[in-house]
């Protein structure tokens, strides 16, 4: 069985980076999570609108807790935290469907430039397709992939069996599913997305 934690080797990163450029993505590379944490945090503005979408990299990297906790930032997810979904539902989608910044990663990215989001719920998929004006995934190198099959392997395979024993973790005996998958070939507007891969693995 493939083993989904080894990190990329230098010519496929390479190769990966020219795919995404010449389809308008930004891509910039750090050594760990420590850098990638600082890059981030140097390129968002303070004070900004920012989004942190559930992320074990953003965890893993303190960018979580950073951008919602420090005051730094108009964190989106600290409001959400303090809102009623049972009457503030509508509200809620809303604030977290379009914010000016969106913070994330992905689950798998083919050499050729193809990214691959999965979701249980699809709530962060809006914001990162069209509705955030500036997107940042921080993306461990172990999630590049030789094509679109083995990114819809690495999906299913590992990323969701990884995310089913977290939620039965938390309580949640039925663990996860992949209720959307996202496919992203090319951004429409350059520069919108960054994507800052990182030679350490990260996430899942």
């Amino acid at each position: 069985m493939k083993d989904w934690t080894l990190l990329a080797n230098e010519e496929s990163i390479l190769k990966t980076i020219d795919s995404l450029k010449k389809e308008n993505f930004e891509v910039l590379m750090v050594e760990n999570g420590d850098e990638a944490r600082k890059k981030v945090l140097e390129i968002i503005p303070k004070g900004a609108e920012v989004m942190t979408m559930s992320s074990l990299t953003l965890e893993q990297t303190g960018l979580a807790k950073e951008i919602n906790e420090s005051g730094n930032y108009d964190s989106v997810k600290a409001k959400l935290m303090k809102m009623d979904r049972a009457t503030q539902g509508r509200e809620m989608q809303k604030l977290g469907a379009a914010p000016e910044w969106t913070v994330g990663s992905i689950h798998a990215l083919s050499i050729d430039g193809h990214i691959y989001v999965a979701s249980a719920t699809g709530s962060q998929l809006a914001a990162y397709v069209f509705t955030s004006p500036h997107v940042i995934w921080v993306v461990g190198t172990q999630k590049i992939v030789k094509d679109d099959n083995e990114a819809v392997k690495r999906l299913y395979d590992y990323c969701l069996l990884k995310e089913s024993e977290r939620q039965k973790g938390l309580g949640n005996p039925n663990g996860s599913n992949v209720g959307k998958i996202l496919i992203i070939n090319r951004e429409f507007k350059p520069g919108r997305v960054t994507i800052i891969f990182v030679k350490q693995n990260l996430g899942v």
